[in-house]
């Protein structure tokens, strides 16, 4: 692992909302807060990068819960980068959290969700 790869370990990476009804999910959220969207072509489907009106900056994302997405839970979910999914997701249930989904492949990315003792849920990913 490089410097740059080490130094981003524990930060919130992404953040995304998966939802049965993403299209209009995404026409809530651009309205009330003011942000815009484009599409993401997820192949069958389109899910929504959800950008900053003034510079079209992509700051988050709007997802069908379909496909390999159809277990996340309709929350707004923060993905934090972990060094080793696979070894932070076995923490998990060792310190008494489970493991919604996953561990499994996103594009590049080693992926999953846990969900802590307490019932909070947070993305493991390998960024």
């Amino acid at each position: 692992m490089n410097e740059k790869e080490n130094s981003s370990i524990g930060k919130i990476v992404w953040h995304d909302l998966t939802v049965d009804n993403a299209d209009s999910v995404k026409d809530f959220y651009c309205k009330v807060v003011g942000w815009s969207s484009s599409e993401h072509d997820m192949g069958e489907y389109n899910d929504h990068n959800i950008n900053l009106q003034s510079s079209g900056e992509t700051v988050a994302g709007i997802c069908n819960a379909r496909g390999s997405n159809a277990k996340i839970p309709p929350q707004w979910l923060l993905y934090v980068n972990v060094s080793d999914v696979q070894e932070s997701a076995q923490l998990c249930i060792e310190l008494g959290g489970k493991v919604i989904d996953g561990p499994r492949k996103m594009g590049k990315s080693d992926f999953c969700i846990i969900e802590d003792p307490a019932g909070a849920v947070l993305a493991l990913i390998s960024a």
